[in-house]
């Protein structure tokens, strides 16, 4: 490698990091020879070499991919790719393409087509038609392995990490560095790989810190980590944002701009159009397994890609607020509320009609708060009370007797049983009252139906298993089983995480219909703008306390942050 330095072979011009007298200091500190040096850094520097090579690492002075020039190869091209599942096309000849060094943004409702196609290009489902060009040679990519060996590598919503390894056997899983013959892990070289790719996406703490006691932000890091030590060009963000806070959001993309300045090219699929909008500078489209549109430069705005995503003008996309009634009697008041190990108590009322939003950074308890009212984490003291009558909440089972509902963040894993079929997700809560001596399947089908056509639930039948239904009609599922039970309070955490433009707006406008009939909403929302435009009253938290509530017209950006900052109420 120091050849390669010494013939001017490895340009330095562009690589803010990886400069020469970058790689130098690495192996005078290496006290082994040169063949010993760390795989993932020999890695590293020769991928870079081999993407200069390509003309991949652009020189100092070169344009950026985003505004590349029509005459430019793109690094990755995907001709007219379909894919057919049993009912349902997919994708249809689908084109796609990625320049190099480019932040390309791919977005579309839940359904619309692009987990399909990012996992086609990661090698989990096989294309029935079209072809795949990488630097304009065509190849096959039948399985992730074949993937990886181009370059190509999926960061999934879910993070597919090992909580009970540290970062360094993350990083590495599968491939660390062993002797001969008996293949024992050698753990100073496997620690000192890793920190030196970690250090190239801003991981601070200790290589031997276990995954499971990181933050989301910094796990999203470890994956991206993992990525670049398989010399990944290509990199596929899905969703990456979802359950980070704003500092972790903006340290990723702080990340993403220098891995750009580096030449790798990003994949970056979010619902977060404000983010795509920030973070890209072109934009592909899918609808119906379609590609509808392409947006460059100035062209992107969240109204353009929502026109582009739902094929019409989402004219209002919050429903109308109706303004709180004072004088009704609250649905819920929690009077001294104390959780187990929290300092702070919880005082605050809840009507009937009325949108209550719970604002706050992340980790700022409200989801803590909402487990203590259902009787997930049994509170210490302190009085709940539903309708006038004191309630004794202990477990779940009790909050569901007095009437409260939650719909938790976690869809998935918490709010549906994705194996399970929409008639057993949505009379599964009340379960004992549809069997007196037998299950009365009768009964069951027949609320089922009722709600699949008041939430305009999409389904084959009441038999299909929730997995096979889009993120916006599980969500509706997971409603459904409260609303058939006719709540008097329900708890929405995070309502709208990973659902596309058209499914949020209809969700918004059940929830209003649900506030008018006279159920007690709680929302808690990280969107700062849902919560302005959905809720009628808002409570802020910050460190597991309230700091202050805020009615409609107080209800500004700058107000709230103001709060969940550790602001007093003005």
């Amino acid at each position: 490698m120091e050849e390669l330095y010494a013939a001017g072979t490895l340009p330095c011009t562009g690589l803010s990091s990886l400069t020469k007298s970058k790689f130098r200091s690495i192996q005078k500190d290496w006290p082994y020879q040169e063949h010993s040096l760390p795989i993932g850094i020999l890695s590293v520097f020769i991928s870079i070499q081999r993407l200069s090579d390509s003309g991949f690492v652009r020189k100092e002075n070169s344009q950026l991919a985003g505004n590349s020039t029509n005459n430019e190869i793109p690094l990755l091209v995907m001709k007219g790719v379909s894919k057919r599942f049993p009912g349902v096309l997919a994708l249809d000849k689908v084109d796609f393409e990625l320049m190099q060094g480019e932040i390309l943004g791919l977005v579309g409702e839940n359904g619309a087509g692009k987990s399909t196609l990012m996992r086609i290009l990661g090698g989990i489902y096989p294309a029935d038609q079209g072809e795949i060009l990488v630097e304009g040679k065509p190849v096959r990519i039948e399985n992730i392995e074949d993937a990886l060996e181009l370059g190509i590598s999926i960061i999934h919503q879910e993070l597919n990490l090992a909580g009970n390894l540290d970062i360094a056997a993350n990083i590495f899983l599968g491939r660390e560095p062993v002797t001969s013959p008996f293949r024992v892990i050698r753990r100073q070289e496997l620690y000192r790989q890793a920190a030196d790719i970690a250090s190239m996406v801003g991981i601070t703490k200790p290589m031997t810190t276990l995954v499971e006691e990181l933050s989301t932000g910094e796990q999203q890091l470890v994956e991206i980590a993992k990525a670049l030590s398989m010399s990944a060009r290509i990199l596929v963000l899905d969703e990456p944002t979802s359950s980070l806070s704003p500092g972790e959001a903006e340290r990723l993309f702080n990340v993403m701009r220098d891995l750009k300045e580096h030449g790798v090219s990003m994949v970056y699929i979010s619902h977060r159009l404000g983010e795509v909008q920030h973070m890209c500078g072109r934009v592909i489209v899918l609808r119906d397994g379609l590609r509808v549109g392409e947006l460059e430069g100035d062209e992107i705005n969240r109204e353009a890609m929502v026109r582009l995503m739902v094929g019409r003008d989402i004219s209002r996309f919050f429903p109308e607020v109706a303004l709180h009634r004072a004088g009704k009697s609250p649905v819920l008041s929690v009077n001294n509320l104390k959780r187990r190990g929290c300092v702070s108590s919880y005082t605050f009322d809840a009507y009937p009609g009325e949108i209550l939003g719970l604002a706050g950074l992340v980790g700022a308890g409200r989801t803590e708060l909402i487990s203590c009212l259902f009787g997930i984490d049994p509170a210490v003291s302190g009085s709940i009370t539903i309708d006038g009558r004191e309630q004794t909440i202990r477990r779940p089972a009790d909050a569901i007797r007095a009437g409260i509902g939650l719909v938790p963040e976690d869809r998935k894993a918490l709010g549906v049983i994705l194996q399970m079929a929409v008639r057993e997700n949505i009379t599964l809560p009340g379960l004992n009252t549809y069997h007196p001596i037998l299950l009365d399947r009768r009964r069951e089908s027949q609320v089922t139906n009722e709600q699949l056509q008041a939430l305009s639930i999409k389904t084959p039948g009441i038999e299909q298993e929730v997995q096979y239904l889009s993120g916006g009609n599980q969500q509706k599922v997971g409603l459904a089983k409260w609303l058939a039970l006719s709540p008097k309070v329900l708890i929405l955490d995070e309502p709208t995480r990973g659902i596309d433009v058209g499914s949020k707006s209809e969700i918004y406008r059940l929830i209003r219909q649900l506030a008018d009939s006279g159920v007690g909403i709680i929302m808690i929302s990280s969107d700062m703008e849902e919560i302005i435009g959905l809720a009628d009253r808002v409570l802020v938290m910050h460190e597991s306390r309230v700091t202050g509530g805020l009615g409609r017209s107080e209800m500004t950006e700058e107000n709230i942050m103001h709060l969940a900052t550790g602001g007093s109420a003005k």
